[in-house]
């Protein structure tokens, strides 16, 4: 189905909203707020205007700039309040507004509050979190865990956020959420795209859980906003991280002894209308384990099982450079460049020793055979990248602001599995196998957005956006030929997958504020047409498959101050998540001896429904908050398995039916005393799948919990610990349940000086008294099929960090990222 959607009403539509709007513009005060004691800006301040009779006329929120703008307001006479955490408040107190008058008050400065910093001892510093009426918003520097790291170790101290053994990142038990950087999203695997960003690079990131129409509506459990350093203040900044990793205490008897080393540079130039900034880093990041398993398959009469063990370990390595240049030729004019390029490695070595034993099932329960081989599997995933995007941005003399986005993105993926099983006594090979890919990706985004603040504290927003995606792929699966020596190629595993998908999608949002309340309610609608072709090495399929929608992403979010201690907020989100190409592509995949992993072409998006209920409350130095949540996912994709032959699974994605989650989320920052500090979070959720697959119901649901949570104890000025832990309990999944998941971490930091400090971290603490990195993952299915496997991974690992920085209140670098490359990795 090929659908034409005509845009002329939307244009016509939104142009009338946009000069009705303009009618109201009478009036407008504007102004920028920065640190008197340091001259940068201040984002995230509060700005609220009052009548003289004290009746509150309208609020702004300062932009990273500092700058606000309260527009659309009456002539007469205004007061105004700005306020900040850690600073004293700061009034204006006469503002004479006439007629079609724009009031600029320049530049006010707030100074810090001393005493009220002196009282709760933490002079200087941020807090951990700030909670915002569509957002809670996390300072990267607080989780002490992830120095030298990358963006996935900032990530995995927030309430919100789970990891499991494998690195696998999920927001309330979801992992399908959206990563941007700097407000530009992403359709990348996030734990991929994640592992490559420095954590020195990242000044502080924003969860959105539900998000507000004019973002993109792609992540069931919402967007990951990573805000990195940019640039503040005339002046040069350079900041110089160095990481090294001691020799494993374990060595899991791996082939190999595992690397970890690494280094990045971020450096911030700016002056007058210019600044620019450059970021080079190099990671090394292995890691040593093993896997122990068992499976059980039925298949006609004859039951098969093949316990395992062996090597599996990680090899990740990465490369990446990125450069922005932006030039602001007027106080109202900004242009923007953004190059960024890299190269990453990661190779999984499964060295497994299998014990095959085979029996009749029914009757007698004779036994056939006994065999026993190894396995070599080396599954090396590449990736090569390089992307540019410009952007333009222009604030009117109103507070309105129009800003228009262009990107561009190549990259190349790809990277063999070689596949051998051979006798292990005498290394005779009885199968080689050897399957690889290249499959490059072209990525293109084009948006243009215009926000027109108004009357009474309202605003609109409204945009447009086109996207499109062409990745194309060849998957070539061999098998070598033990007469010949020659390596054949096996047709019903090799094919090309073409796919291509252009997305139109416009929205228009209001928002506003009045006395106690913030208030906004949007709509998102989006055109797809997505286009699959499938074509076999053999020449026999040549199958084109097309999916297309026009789909509406209504939202809604309101805030009540029912006094300045405590808020209420409720929220409702329609959400979208995308099927990726591999997920698609029906030909079967060698992971290694006992699986194969294939696709479905016909798979169909999720679609998510999220309602929220939330509150947040202050005392002193400490605050808590609570959230409710309920989610249901239509379309629900599952990786569900089914027996290929007697010793291999063929692990199949599918839309299963429908997922539904209902939780509560619980999080605490607490000050008990001036050097002692506990950030911790907790979530606690009943996830339910039902739904069927292949012909039988897959029903299972269960209460699943986690807990992320850090202390810190200042022991002198320069010399600090912090203690964090990440615990995720059991899981159902469609056809089993994953264990529980546990890994404690400490770090020591010692400052030399404002410019110099030292790390040291002990990750995975265990100590042989903890099951810490480790995590049991069961599949079964009655009458067909039990597997169950251990991955043991490395424990009491010694990582050491040195970081040296010039003018560390520069150090606000902002570049560009992947938005479709990575996903696919």
């Amino acid at each position: 189905m090929i659908i034409k959607f005509d845009f002329r009403p939307v244009i016509t539509v939104t142009l009338l909203l946009m000069n009705a709007s303009l009618l109201y513009a009478q009036a407008s005060v504007q102004g920028i707020l920065k640190d008197q004691a340091e001259g940068a800006p201040l984002e995230y301040a509060t700005v609220a205007l009052y009548r003289t009779d004290s009746v509150l006329v309208g609020g702004a929120v300062t932009d990273e700039s500092g700058a606000f703008a309260l527009s659309g307001l009456k002539p007469g006479d205004y007061y105004l309040l700005a306020q900040f955490v850690g600073f004293r408040s700061l009034t204006v107190p006469t503002i004479s507004v006439a007629k079609n008058e724009e009031v600029s008050l320049g530049v006010l400065s707030l100074s810090p509050d001393d005493q009220l910093l002196a009282e709760v001892g933490v002079t200087g510093e941020k807090v951990t979190s700030i909670h915002k009426i569509d957002r809670q918003v996390y300072e990267a520097e607080k989780f002490r865990a992830a120095q030298g790291g990358t963006a996935t170790d900032v990530l995995r101290g927030m309430p919100s956020v789970s990891m499991d053994v494998q690195g696998n990142i999920s927001v309330r038990g979801s992992s399908g959420f959206v990563v941007l950087l700097n407000g530009k999203p992403l359709q990348s695997d996030p734990a991929l795209v994640l592992g490559q960003l420095p954590a020195n690079a990242i000044e502080r990131v924003e969860l959105i859980t539900a998000p507000s129409a004019k973002y993109d509506p792609e992540g069931k459990a919402g967007l990951i906003n990573i805000i990195t350093k940019k640039g503040a203040a005339d002046g040069a900044f350079l900041q110089a991280n160095v990481k090294y990793g001691l020799p494993s205490i374990q060595d899991y008897d791996n082939a190999e002894a595992a690397l970890r080393h690494g280094a990045d540079v971020t450096a911030h130039l700016r002056k007058g209308k210019w600044q620019s900034s450059v970021g080079l880093s190099y990671l090394r990041n292995d890691i040593s384990g093993r896997r122990e398993g068992d499976v059980y398959t039925v298949s006609g009469d004859t039951i098969t099982q093949f316990p395992s063990d062996g090597e599996r370990s990680f090899d990740d390595q990465s490369y990446s450079g990125r450069l922005t240049l932006t030039y602001s030729p007027t106080a109202s004019d900004e242009f923007s460049l953004g190059v960024y390029g890299g190269k990453r490695s990661k190779d999984r070595t499964a060295d497994i020793l299998y014990d095959d034993n085979h029996a009749r099932l029914q009757f007698t329960g004779e036994r056939l055979y006994t065999f026993q081989y190894f396995n070599e599997n080396l599954r090396i995933r590449k990736g090569d990248f390089a992307l540019g995007s410009i952007d333009y941005a222009h604030t009117f003399g109103d507070g309105a602001k129009l800003s228009a986005s262009v990107l561009y993105e190549y990259t190349l993926l790809g990277g063999p599995t070689t596949n051998v099983n051979l006798n292990p006594q005498t290394g005779e090979v009885y199968q080689e196998e050897y399957n690889t890919n290249d499959n490059p990706l072209d990525g293109f985004r084009a948006q243009i957005d215009y926000s027109l603040p108004m009357t009474d504290g309202l605003q609109w927003d409204m945009g447009y956006q086109y996207r499109s995606l062409v990745h194309t792929g060849d998957f070539v699966y061999q098998r070598k030929n033990n007469a010949t020596g020659a390596f054949e190629l096996v047709p019903e595993f090799s094919s090309e997958v073409d796919l291509s998908r252009r997305i139109h999608s416009g929205y228009v949002q209001l928002s506003g504020s009045q006395g106690k309340w913030e208030y906004g309610a949007g709509l998102r609608l989006e055109v797809m047409d997505r286009e699959l072709s499938l074509k076999d090495k053999a020449g026999q399929i040549d199958t084109l498959y097309q999916y297309d929608f026009v789909q509406p992403y209504p939202s809604a979010n309101v805030q009540y101050a029912v006094s300045e201690s405590l808020r209420l907020k409720a929220a409702y989100s329609r959400r979208v998540e995308r099927t990726t190409t591999f997920k698609m592509n029906p030909f079967p995949e060698r992971e290694h001896s006992e699986t194969l992993e294939q696709g479905d072409p016909t798979l169909k998006p999720e679609f998510i429904d999220l309602i929220e209920l939330g509150a947040v409350k202050d005392f002193g130095a400490n605050s808590v908050f609570a959230t409710a949540y309920y989610r249901n996912v239509d379309n629900l994709v599952n990786r569900v398995n089914t027996v290929f032959n007697d010793t291999i699974l063929n692990r199949i994605y599918s839309n299963v039916g429908v997922g539904t989650t209902f939780g509560l989320e619980l999080g605490a920052e607490l000050q008990p005393t001036s050097w002692w500090k506990v950030f911790a979070g907790g979530n606690v959720y009943h996830y339910g799948i039902d739904g069927r697959f292949d012909e039988r119901p897959v029903s299972s649901s269960a209460w699943i919990h986690s807990i992320n949570a850090n202390m810190t104890f200042d022991i002198r000025d320069d010399l600090s610990v912090q203690w964090a832990l990440n615990y995720l309990s059991d899981r159902v999944t469609a056809q089993g349940e994953d264990s529980r998941y546990l890994s404690p971490n400490l770090t020591i930091r010692k400052d030399f000086g404002e410019r110099f400090s030292a790390t040291l971290q002990w990750l995975n603490m265990d100590m042989g008294l903890l099951p810490t990195n480790e995590q049991r993952i069961t599949t079964w299915r009655e009458g067909s099929f039990y597997t169950t496997t251990n991955y043991v991974y490395e424990v009491d690992m010694i990582m050491i960090n040195l970081t040296y920085a010039i003018n560390k209140s520069l150090n606000k670098s902002r570049f560009i990222k992947s938005e479709f490359g990575e996903k696919e990795f």
